[in-house]
């Protein structure tokens, strides 16, 4: 009988480990039974997202509800500020973002700026945020990073990616710094295809490299690796699914060329098409896993209970097959752990006192304003042109943004007009112009655009619509990589909504306090 009590244990042992790598998420503000169940089998991790996310009230319940099933649990939400928003999804971020962040490029402010959003998540319970964004913005062109990132600095981006770590850790709550080795320098987003990086390894020791160097030094308790292919490094597989990347460069010692970095290295989302697509979820879970990945995070876009169990049976398959080893596993399993019991015990430091205009201050000190000429405030209810680009999926189109909201509470009556790729193609530059013209009545003109630069349609309505009314003035809310143009230009370097009540004020030469 003692053989078969071994065999029992030792599959009960594996099961566990292989859900405790997991971090999946679920739809619904509840938590399902499903996954109330599988904390109580060995699940460490779970990911939130906007749907899941009300209110602070709700959401502290549900992590309550979540502990009370496990009291040493990671609570992950991807919570950057600014664009890319879970807490405020429905409203526009309190928190302008890195990039606007690195323009200011005052790292006590991104100190305080990261401790403050760190003291509201872990109020809500979470403790484990997926940020900061500690990518180079090398790549104008970006379709996925932009707004996200600090700057095209290295140094820059290295210093408030420290800051920043500092200042989120500082509250209680677990930096996940991403997309190693840096996602900056694409052309591709990975959530629909494998980007391709084609520098050499000094290029990435000098550029990619440096802010992670920086989180690391700062006490980043977490990294999240990229699904990128650098040929450099490794020609088959993209960073996630690359022993070269996360065990030969994150994790060896700097006296050989690497991070040494010993915390949890987290995967981005397995479900993204650059995995997805290529190998299969089930598949490249067990790939970076074997890579050196601690931690499976999946549940943006599958988020019920069968893709957990397909990882973990796949997981654990994969170790009696002989293709993961099982001391790999358990390794992994141990920091998950590991983890959820320091972050259960980390308590916020003496001085987190609430700081809720902070934010808001980090935008107007963001605001660069160009001006043509004599400039001046608007005083009467404007016409907003809002051209809208199509969202990247980081960002998701649930979140609002521009400036027509904003501008309305400081002169009621304004509307807006919106703008879109598929409706200039559709009508003509031109007409689309006329169209705005027409909206306006004679109104004065604020255009909204947002990386004007990687948009031509955009690009040429703007400057048919400043031909015709050259009194109009721009709002720039994403990077500001064209040159400034209109009456007016601000560029706010982020689309959060305390961005466009920086730049409302900034049009009408008035202010409001946060909560007005």
């Amino acid at each position: 009988m003692t053989p078969l009590v071994r065999s029992v244990r030792s599959a009960d042992t594996l099961t566990r480990d292989a859900l405790a790598v997991l971090q999946p998420g679920f739809t619904g503000t509840t938590a399902p039974d499903w996954l109330l169940r599988r904390l109580g089998e060995g699940l460490v991790s779970v990911g939130l997202f906007g749907r899941n996310v009300a209110d602070p009230a709700q959401l502290a319940a549900l992590t309550g509800r979540l502990r009370a099933e496990r009291e040493e649990l990671i609570v992950a939400i991807d919570e950057e500020g600014g664009d890319v928003t879970r807490l405020e999804v429905r409203g526009g971020s309190s928190f302008p973002g890195n990039h606007a962040l690195g323009a200011v490029d005052d790292t006590a402010l991104t100190r305080a700026v990261a401790r403050e959003l760190g003291r509201r998540l872990a109020d809500c319970g979470i403790n484990l945020n997926w940020a900061p964004s500690a990518d180079v913005n090398s790549n104008p062109g970006n379709p996925v990073i932009g707004v996200r990132s600090f700057g095209a600095d290295p140094q820059l981006v290295a210093r408030h990616t420290a800051a920043y770590v500092e200042g989120l850790q500082s509250a209680g709550v677990a930096a996940c710094t991403k997309h190693f080795p840096g996602h900056g320098d694409t052309a591709v987003d990975s959530h629909h295809d494998l980007p391709r990086i084609a520098v050499d390894l000094p290029t990435l020791q000098e550029r990619e490299l440096v802010p992670f160097r920086a989180a690391v030094a700062a006490g980043t308790r977490a990294v999240m690796s990229a699904h990128i292919l650098l040929p450099a490094l490794d020609g088959e597989h993209p960073a996630t699914l690359s022993p070269a990347a996360l065990h030969g460069l994150l994790r060896a010692p700097a006296t050989e060329g690497g991070l040494g970095f010993d915390g949890l290295i987290v995967t981005d989302g397995m479900e993204m098409q650059a995995i997805s697509a290529t190998y299969g979820i089930e598949r490249g879970s067990v790939l970076a896993l074997a890579a050196g990945a601690d931690a499976i995070c999946v549940g943006g876009g599958l988020a019920d209970e069968d893709i957990v169990l397909r990882l973990r049976d796949a997981l654990v398959r994969a170790v009696r097959d002989g293709e993961l080893p099982e001391q790999r596993l358990a390794d992994a399993a141990a920091r998950v752990r590991a983890l959820a019991g320091r972050t259960r015990s980390a308590e916020v430091g003496e001085g987190a006192a609430p700081a809720p205009g902070i934010g808001l201050t980090a935008a107007r000190r963001a605001l660069r304003l160009t001006a043509a000429g004599p400039y001046a405030p608007l005083a009467e209810p404007a016409c907003v042109a809002a051209f809208t680009p199509l969202a990247n999926i980081a960002v998701g189109d649930e979140t609002p943004w521009g400036v027509a909201a904003e501008l309305a509470r400081l002169l009621p009556g304004t509307e807006t007009a919106t703008c879109t790729a598929e409706a200039a193609a559709a009508a003509g530059t031109a007409a689309l112009v006329d169209g705005l013209l027409t909206a306006a009545a004679g109104r004065r003109v604020v255009a909204v655009v947002r990386d004007v630069h990687r948009h031509p349609w955009m690009a040429d309505a703007l400057s048919t619509l400043l031909a015709a009314r050259p009194d109009t003035a721009v709002v720039e809310m994403g990077v500001p990589q064209a040159p400034p143009r209109g009456a007016l230009h601000i560029a706010t370097h982020g689309a959060a909504r305390v961005c466009a009540q920086a730049a409302a004020e900034a049009l009408t030469d008035q202010r409001l306090s946060p909560g007005e």
